[in-house]
């Protein structure tokens, strides 16, 4: 496998034998790829001198890590960087710090909006977290950092990106981690940035461009969290179906996936975020048909639509799209697909709506994430004409929403029957639950394993066989055989 060059080691200074290590709490918002990143930030803190809580209330220093993907999600970040500013007022808490992808993008701007917030670090900031914190805590407010389009740090080129990767910061690539949780499953980070040009999406501009993580570095990692007790290694990234062009082999993640399956230890391996223009029949058949991989789709599409498609710079259409469909089940017809579909981008026509609504029943999706089109500064569709009035986006979301919400409870009906193989998750005195192979955590359903009377229950954990009896809305409902 062809591989990069070692980032450059960082050094953290930890206070001097027998003083008091302060303490502070990471707060995540957004998606599993923040998950990776906060767990980075721990790892570095705890080399770096600070004892790590779960809880803010019982921290020196408050860490959030913060979400800009979308409007909703820049809201909530501001509001749990208020509501942990309030912590200060005669708490234990000293101070609160915005790190994250909302934090690189706004910077300065956020800083001047927020100054409840006692920092706001990038992610070049990363390295030398543990020393800005403790400056934090003696009351320095560090300077932050102006935002740039972080694509400008790399090479056009992705071939020629590995030699100068290193001098850059790429949150989830680096430091030793520290497991934030004790779930099963552990999201795994295989690269980060994305070089395409969605119309309707910030994220290369404060992410960068794409670069992948070394294969060795990527079953180092998921050694150690086979070794912290992890069953799933959900592989996270921007843009999974790029993973290898900048180190010169894009079928690397076909070469990968064994390799991680069959680490001792590891029972499931779930790859995210297919973009459907990208899917390689070799990838397919990967994630299709290696033991220990499972048949989990997840797949990009944003809409049905050709024409709003290109505009939206993006690909394909209804008939590709289902094709790809076919294909993935004409391997594993059993196989969970789900996606994304954003209503109201500007352009959309009744007609576009009624497309999509049309691929919707005939895709037969497991899952389908509905949002609604909102301008995101620095993309070319803030600057596009035909913009949907908001009372019009808000009805498209309802309606497909109820459409999805009505596909999605039957496919999980189709399903009863079936043979499956339950990862436990959560386990106390009422219920127990878990995921089956074709159920993504977080973002899709879960089954529900009703016991014998009287059986001892799993452990979270464990693995059990079952049989699908019922479903209720997205979740399914199994006992074991």
């Amino acid at each position: 496998m062809s591989t990069s060059p070692s980032p450059t080691p960082v050094t953290t200074h930890a206070p001097p034998t027998g003083a008091a290590r302060p303490t502070v709490a990471i707060v995540t918002l957004g998606c599993t790829r923040n998950e990776v990143d906060s767990e980075e930030l721990a790892g570095r803190l705890a080399d770096g001198g600070w004892d790590l809580v779960a809880d803010a209330q019982e921290a020196d220093v408050a860490v959030v890590n913060t979400c800009g993907f979308i409007e909703q999600a820049k809201k909530d970040s501001i509001d749990t960087l208020l509501e942990a500013a309030q912590l200060k007022d005669g708490g234990r808490t000293k101070a609160v710090v915005a790190t994250g992808c909302m934090a690189e993008r706004y910077g300065s701007e956020l800083a001047d909006a927020l100054p409840e917030a006692d920092a706001i670090v990038g992610f070049d900031g990363y390295a030398d977290m543990a020393t800005t914190l403790r400056s934090v805590l003696q009351g320095h407010r560090p300077a932050a950092h102006v935002p740039a389009d972080r694509r400008t740090l790399l090479p056009l080129t992705p071939a020629a990106r590995p030699e100068a990767a290193g001098e850059v910061s790429v949150p989830g690539h680096a430091a030793p981690r520290r497991r934030l949780d004790d779930r099963p499953w552990a999201p795994l980070k295989i690269a980060s940035g994305c070089d395409r040009r969605c119309a309707f999406c910030a994220i290369p501009a404060f992410r960068g461009s794409f670069v992948s993580r070394r294969p060795t570095d990527v079953v180092a990692e998921a050694r150690w969290l086979a070794d912290e007790g992890v069953k799933e290694l959900f592989l996270v990234s921007e843009n999974s179906t790029s993973y290898g062009k900048d180190l010169g082999d894009l079928g690397l993640l076909e070469k990968l996936l064994p390799e991680l399956a069959a680490i001792d230890g590891i029972e499931r391996v779930r790859v995210s975020y297919l973009q459907p223009a990208e899917i390689r029949p070799g990838l397919l058949e990967a994630i299709a048909t290696t033991p220990g991989v499972v048949p989990w789709f997840d797949i990009s599409f944003q809409h049905a639509a050709g024409p709003l498609l290109r505009r939206m710079r993006r690909f394909g259409d209804t008939e590709s799209f289902l094709d790809l469909i076919e294909r993935v089940r004409a391997l594993r017809p059993e196989a969970g697909i789900r996606s994304n579909v954003i209503l109201g981008f500007p352009g959309e026509s009744e007609a576009d709506v009624d497309e999509l609504a049309g691929f919707l029943e005939a895709a037969r999706l497991d899952v389908v994430g509905v949002f609604g089109y909102s301008d995101e500064d620095g993309t070319e569709g803030m600057v596009l004409d035909g913009k949907v009035d908001q009372v019009v986006i808000d009805e498209r979301v309802a309606r497909i929403t109820d459409l999805v919400e009505e596909l999605t409870a039957q496919r999980a009906a189709d399903r009863i029957g079936d043979q499956v193989r339950v990862l436990v998750e959560e386990v106390d005195e009422e219920e127990v639950v878990g995921r089956t192979a074709e159920q993504g955590p977080e973002i899709d359903g879960v089954t529900l394993l009703e016991l014998p009377a009287g059986a001892p229950p799993p452990s979270r954990g464990d693995l059990v066989d079952a049989r699908v009896v019922g479903s209720e809305g997205v979740d399914l409902v199994a006992v074991p055989r």
